[in-house]
């Protein structure tokens, strides 16, 4: 307990999700936190579990105002900034180039890739005033070990996340500010409903029914859950870490030494199964899906 004691953070994507994890996480070790997400209900709903300790911002994070606002809002409400985790992210239906607009393009690569290079831009000067912090970016993967289910647009963006956190780690190390990327594996989240269409209710009541696909996805035969992104998101922003900056950090199960040979239609007919049952769900507690 404490280990983020007397920090401020921001979670992008903490309303939901495996940021959801981190964001129960750091204020159990002691953060005070801007949550930043397009979620406006979760969002005050994390305001009032945690009050004086969790503000809420909404913040599409395709948007530099919105960003650079997320940040501004931790001196204004916390008195400074010392971590940021940007875990926000989706996923797109488009998965061969020859598919692809360049209005599809566009709009993935500024949600996957460019949010990154703008919560750094916008982390950097508040970072800077309290003499250093730490940087945390989510990557994937899929960005080195090719999922089937995953499309161009997501392996490319996450890939030059990696490159990304290195480049960044190197420009700002005279400033104290360490930039380091975790590399998630497969997690039961409300992602992958948009694979399969979902609503926003049905994919958010679908990661109990996942668990047995992830848990095989990997060597190690279990699912992963949002605590192991936490555990690593929380050294990476403690000051145990004050000599890491560069590193990716590999939370996937072993995915990154073994993928499993899962043909994408097996996968696929895993989600729309996951699907029905969580329309079942809704169905039995009288909630329309």
């Amino acid at each position: 307990m404490g280990r983020l004691s007397g920090k401020v953070a921001v979670i992008t994507g903490g309303a939901s999700g495996i940021a959801y994890g981190v964001v129960e996480m750091y204020v159990s070790e002691g953060a005070k936190i801007i949550v930043a997400d397009i979620q406006a209900e979760k969002g005050a709903q994390l305001e009032r579990r945690f009050p004086g300790t969790v503000c809420f911002n909404a913040c599409d994070i395709r948007n530099e105002e919105d960003i650079a606002r997320t940040m501004a809002m931790a001196e204004e409400k916390f008195g400074g900034l010392d971590v940021v985790v940007h875990a926000a992210a989706s996923v797109d239906h488009k998965q061969k180039i020859a598919d692809m607009t360049v209005e599809d393009w566009d709009d993935g690569q500024a949600n996957l890739l460019r949010s990154h290079v703008m919560c750094i831009k916008h982390a950097v000067g508040p970072m800077q005033r309290r003499g250093g912090g730490s940087v945390i970016l989510v990557s994937s993967a899929a960005a080195e070990n090719f999922s089937p289910a995953a499309s161009v647009l997501y392996v490319v963006c996450k890939g030059a996340v990696l490159y990304l956190a290195r480049w960044a780690a190197f420009e700002l190390a005279s400033s104290k500010v360490r930039v380091n990327a975790i590399v998630p594996g497969p997690f039961a989240t409300s992602m992958w409903g948009q694979l399969v269409g979902a609503s926003r209710e049905v994919a958010d009541a679908m990661p109990v029914h996942l668990d047995e696909m992830m848990a095989g996805s990997q060597p190690l035969p279990r699912a992963g859950k949002p605590q192991d992104i936490a555990y690593a998101a929380t050294y990476l922003g403690s000051d145990e870490a004050r000599f890491v900056t560069g590193a990716q950090l590999a939370v996937d199960g072993g995915l990154s030494v073994f993928r499993p040979a899962v043909p994408k239609e097996k996968i696929m007919d895993y989600l729309q199964r996951a699907k029905v049952q969580a329309e079942e769900d809704l169905r039995s507690m009288g909630k329309s899906a």
